[in-house]
């Protein structure tokens, strides 16, 4: 999950330098062509055929995550970069929330409280590095925001599903980049394409990396989900804001007052702890027998 949460921060990057040049749906569009391709590739090579067991699972797990990958979008587009990121970044605490709900019907909540903890203090982290506000006409696209979170949470939890009947992991990312390549086209044929000739080369020189960086972080990902302990993974994601943070220190000088660096602490902090507690307790999903 901490090399998934590096891809994707990495991406972030590409994202943030071909926004420039290139709308949102176009950007959702390259990234899942390039996504397809490179993940057809790497399954011919790994002899991993398309065919699936279960259609119905990777279409469940693929509209709920293009339709979160949309709602963050729209956050993004009528919230504060901080407040929309911290509202989707709740995802790990709505997965901590479908585990202890689900350890309190089978009579375990004692075996989650101590790892749900250091999620809660993670996400704590979060909030002091992004310190997001909200104003009262953006009750709604917070609101849409929120979802994003909730969104991406089932999504996580439809991974681990897959994993846990052994479906693999390289598959699952080829069907979710599949629909987010058709998601982005649909959106291009309402908002049209930018001209590549007015495009500047810093732009074009990322639209592949950043399909690649995608397909590589949601392959680690996809794994983390379908073979760790949920509720130590959703905690290791939040590792990606600490990558985003030094990116944005170093790349683009946006400075990291007192409290941003007590939240990375924090964030580090809770990732170890959990890490530890792993090693004593084993945390039941709604993917496992009991």
């Amino acid at each position: 999950m901490i090399l998934g949460s590096f891809f994707f921060a990495t991406m972030a990057v590409g994202i943030k330098i071909a926004s420039a040049s290139f709308n949102t749906f176009e950007l959702v569009f390259y990234r899942g062509v390039v996504s397809v391709i490179f993940m057809a590739l790497v399954l011919r090579a790994r002899g991993t055929p398309l065919r699936t067991r279960v259609p119905m699972m990777h279409t469940w797990r693929t509209v709920i995550g293009v339709l979160s990958l949309a709602s963050w979008f729209y956050a993004l587009a009528h919230l504060p970069l901080a407040t929309a990121m911290t509202l989707n970044y709740m995802s790990g605490v709505w997965v901590a929330t479908f585990i202890v709900g689900g350890a309190v019907l089978y009579g375990q909540a004692q075996r989650q409280g101590p790892l749900m903890a250091t999620v809660l203090a993670g996400f704590a982290g979060v909030v002091m590095m992004l310190r997001p506000t909200l104003e009262q006409n953006q009750l709604f696209a917070g609101l849409i925001g929120l979802l994003s979170g909730l969104g991406a949470a089932l999504a996580y939890m439809q991974v681990t599903a897959l994993g846990k009947i052994g479906e693999p992991e390289g598959r699952t990312v080829f069907y979710f980049s599949l629909g987010s390549a058709v998601a982005g086209l649909l959106g291009v044929l309402f908002t049209g394409l930018s001209s590549w000739s007015a495009a500047s080369w810093q732009a074009l020189a990322w639209l592949v990396p950043i399909g690649v960086l995608a397909s590589l972080g949601q392959w680690c990902m996809t794994r983390a989900y379908s073979r760790g302990a949920t509720l130590l993974v959703a905690n290791l994601q939040y590792s990606g804001i600490v990558f985003a943070a030094f990116y944005s220190l170093l790349l683009f000088g946006d400075m990291i007052p007192l409290i941003g660096w007590a939240g990375m602490a924090l964030i580090v902090a809770s990732g170890l702890a959990a890490t530890a507690l792993r090693r004593r307790i084993l945390p039941d999903t709604p993917a496992e027998e009991h």
